[in-house]
């Protein structure tokens, strides 16, 4: 019975290091780095999800994608903060891509407001600073129905857009008019549409924390996150994957694009606020880029580009990525999430992005390039 036992737990311990050596992610969250292990050490307290794409390109042209996991469960709820602005920008670029009389450099306005610029320039500023703002003129062009719809048309049904961000009344049914001003002289309207009402989502740790802050009240139990926004770690990956490598899926499962389009999307997704139009003091190359770089307001060197999308609000910490080092023949996709809200109470603005989270994700990131660059 015990040289039985003894087996056993040999081949666990054989199987446990095989486990470790071949799979990536595990790799670098057994790394002594303070930063990962503090977290790794406490993935549940944390709530973390980690998605990487290890990325192969063959003789013929071909891309290899393949994925590795850890702790992904679609059916725990985190909130995706400004990582929807992903989605949503690209689904307002294919909306507007079937326009006959309006394209992303067409003048635009909403409701009666003043005329805008166009929706490639809201395009600049969604990646480049994650603005508010230029995304709810997306959301507005659509609405929430449209843009659930047209998700789970391309695959990716783990996604519930419900609300606008940081906007009075965000939840409101009625999207605004939005009017296009084409060089033609003409004017195309996009009336508004009635949404659905939103339904409360049934999902695990739908109940955050144990307290949260309403108009400087402190309310004292778990704040309900049912009527937010979700977006899971999976659907937000793979909305990144099809932007970057559409060949690698069916056609009624891409976004329809044209190639301008996508080369724009594309262009501001790596684009740095300073070559956006951004003050570098208070826009800094790493600011909307945690992966690698969210720890330091050093400069991005020129060989890296990362395309990606970030998210922080109410102590959550998400960031997807698609990583390029072309002088070092390196490219792989990464996506991570995980909360930092030690008091548990939502609303405060005490979280610990600074002390915790931005560090975590940014030596994530570079343990992740280096695992490539030891690779070649």
């Amino acid at each position: 019975m015990y040289r039985f036992f003894l087996l056993a737990c040999i081949l666990c311990i054989f199987s446990g290091c095989k486990s470790v050596k071949n799979d990536p992610i595990k790799k670098v969250l057994s790394s002594n780095n303070s930063a990962i292990k503090k977290v790794a050490d406490q993935p549940e307290h944390f709530e973390l999800q980690i998605i990487y794409t290890a990325v192969k390109r063959k003789n013929n042209g071909k891309v290899l994608l393949k994925d590795y996991k850890y702790n992904v469960d679609a059916s725990n709820y985190y909130y995706p903060a400004s990582t929807v602005k992903l989605p949503i920008a690209v689904l307002a670029l294919e909306k507007v891509n079937s326009m006959k009389n309006a394209d992303v450099n067409t003048v635009f306005a909403v409701a009666d407001g003043g005329t805008k610029f166009s929706f490639a320039d809201d395009l600049r500023k969604v990646f480049a600073v994650s603005s508010n703002e230029a995304s709810n003129d997306f959301y507005e062009f659509m609405g929430r129905d449209y843009i659930n719809r047209k998700m789970k048309e391309k695959g990716l049904k783990q996604v519930r857009i419900s609300h606008r961000l940081s906007a009075e009344n965000s939840g409101a049914s009625q999207t605004k008019k939005i009017t296009f001003y084409n060089n033609k002289g003409e004017t195309v309207i996009i009336p508004r549409v009635r949404d659905s009402a939103v339904v409360p989502l049934k999902l695990n740790k739908i109940l955050k924390g144990k307290g949260y802050y309403d108009n400087g009240r402190l309310i004292g139990q778990p704040m309900d996150f049912s009527k937010k926004n979700y977006l899971s770690l999976e659907t937000l990956h793979g909305t990144l994957k099809r932007v970057v490598f559409p060949d690698n899926f069916p056609r009624k499962k891409r976004f329809d694009l044209s190639a301008e389009n996508r080369e724009l999307l594309l262009y501001n997704m790596q684009n740095l606020p300073r070559n956006a139009g951004y003050d570098p003091k208070e826009y800094y190359d790493g600011y909307c880029k945690f992966f690698m770089f969210g720890d330091t307001k050093e400069t991005i060197p020129d060989n890296i580009r990362i395309y990606n999308k970030v998210g922080d609000a109410y102590g959550t910490m998400i960031d997807c990525a698609y990583i390029v080092d072309k002088e070092n023949d390196i490219e792989f996709m990464i996506s991570a999430v995980l909360l930092v809200n030690e008091d548990q109470i939502f609303n405060d603005d005490t979280y610990e992005y600074d002390e915790i989270g931005l560090p975590f994700l940014a030596e994530l990131g570079r343990a992740f390039y280096e695992l490539n660059l030891k690779k070649l």
